[in-house]
């Protein structure tokens, strides 16, 4: 069996071929523009993305099957007679509706923690939707005549594609309308956004079949997190991954039952057919390869082989500190409105410092995941890691100190891919490659992480100081 497994992130779209000898081969990747024309705002052509993904796949060539996994909380209105966009993809790192939400208040923010699991963020694509349909004057006039669909990037490729509007209960439960317990859309969580549930997609398995395109079948879809943690053989209680990617996406396995973290989030790993749910909890930081990207527009450095040239104590153990908070805070502080800030330059700081702190910062936001979901839910020792930052070795090392757990890098960084593979049904063990392993040590010391939230408090107070 070939399976052509569509990776469609925030950056690029990626297409792999995945064959039951052991091959996974990338047949192309394209990157898509998005566009920021506010600040806090970010948006995706969706004709741009819907292009891309036809495009690859007609690299793929002959296949059995596709699958396809998406950004998850990334969303947009279109036109059900006509497949037309009617909105931009409002992506998940935009915080429009920071506002609207925090005049919601604490009853609104109970009700959404109670259903979803998720409380009221801009992360999520609740508030996006309603944010349509109150300021795209086409968006309000296709609700008023009937034709409105809603929902977010996978049942907008496959509506178009396949003629299959549905999305995946994975997906479903990144979107702060589902109920948790019934597995179907809230009535009382659309009526809190303003959300017409008519307009949203038919919730699925991930394997229950998507329609076909050009004859193949759509076997698989699901967000793109959830598919590296299948990827990563996560399967029982207290396995872990995290992905590095735009942002750094933590998922542990939770087992069969709702699981109820305090302050990272309960949602769906995956539902198969044939099998009961799948629950996880997550965790985010919302810059990590954006951070770096932003490091290296300023500057701070060119090559990615300059990311594992470092010699000496670590930059925060001498005072140069980085949060990076471009887009704010994720779990568990969860504050929008928290700045990036350096802390700690003297004459003798450099380039070369300020991009390590940029490392340290983003390792720091992980390792405060990690330490929170080890108190909800006891993780195993070992952490599985990929995605761009993975592949530096100081990266790795210095998050092992953090975190005091063994940081685990395979050679085989398409993880996505795999779990994609995986969920078709191809056995793919083999395929994940040699593994480097990363042992805690005490690189990273106690007074480190008390400078290390020392500078979160600052970046959390700046903007209020800023304001007065």
């Amino acid at each position: 069996m070939r399976i052509a497994a569509i990776d469609q992130g925030t950056t690029s779209t990626r297409c792999l071929v995945v064959d039951a000898s052991g091959q996974c081969v990338l047949t192309g990747t394209r990157r898509h523009a998005r566009y920021h024309p506010h600040a806090s705002w970010v948006e995706h052509d969706p004709e741009e993305l819907l292009h891309n993904v036809a495009a690859l796949l007609a690299t793929a060539g002959q296949v059995d099957a596709i699958a396809i996994c998406n950004q998850g909380e990334s969303c947009l209105a279109w036109d059900a007679r006509t497949g037309r966009p009617l909105s931009p993809v409002i992506v998940w790192q935009d915080a429009r509706t920071a506002t609207a939400l925090a005049q919601m208040g604490e009853a609104a923010e109970l009700c959404s923690k109670r259903i979803s699991g998720l409380p009221l963020d801009p992360y999520f694509s609740a508030s996006k939707l309603a944010w349509m349909i109150r300021n795209i004057p086409a968006v309000a006039a296709a609700l008023e005549q009937g034709r409105l669909r809603l929902g977010t990037t996978d049942a907008f490729f496959l509506d178009r594609l396949c003629g299959t509007f549905a999305t995946d209960l994975a997906t479903a439960s990144r979107t702060g309308l589902l109920d948790l317990a019934t597995g179907q859309w809230s009535e009382a969580l659309c009526a809190l956004y303003g959300v017409p549930r008519q307009c949203l997609p038919e919730i699925r398995a991930v394997d229950a079949g998507f329609g076909d395109i050009n004859g193949t079948p759509v076997k698989v879809s699901i967000v793109d997190q959830q598919a590296a943690l299948y990827g990563h053989h996560c399967q029982q209680r207290g396995d872990c991954k995290i992905t590095f990617g735009t942002g750094a996406f933590f998922l542990a396995i939770a087992g069969t039952e709702r699981p109820h973290p305090v302050d990272l989030l309960p949602t769906i790993a995956w539902k198969r057919q044939d099998d009961a749910v799948t629950y996880a909890i997550e965790g985010g930081v919302y810059d990590a390869g954006s951070a770096l990207e932003w490091a290296r527009r300023i500057g701070l450095y060119s090559a990615l082989e300059e990311l594992n040239q470092f010699e000496g104590p670590s930059a925060i153990s001498r005072g140069i500190v980085f949060v990076p908070a471009l887009s704010g805070l994720a779990a568990p502080y969860w504050d929008r409105h928290a700045a990036s800030l350096f802390i700690g330059m003297d004459h003798a700081a450099d380039r070369r410092d300020m991009v390590r702190a940029v490392l340290e910062g983003i390792a720091m936001l992980t390792a405060k995941l990690i330490e929170t979901a080890d108190k909800t839910l006891p993780l195993d020792d070992r952490i599985s890691i990929d995605g761009g930052l993975s592949q530096s070795a100081y990266f790795a090392r210095f998050l092992a100190s953090a975190c005091q757990k063994r940081i685990c890098v395979s050679s085989m960084y398409e993880l996505s891919a795999l779990g994609l593979a995986r969920l078709c049904g191809l056995d793919v063990s083999q395929m994940r490659g040699a593994m480097t392993t990363y042992a805690p040590s005490d690189f990273v010391s106690a007074q480190d992480h008390a400078v290390f939230a020392a500078a979160i408090a600052r970046a959390s107070s700046w903007r209020a100081a800023a304001a007065l």
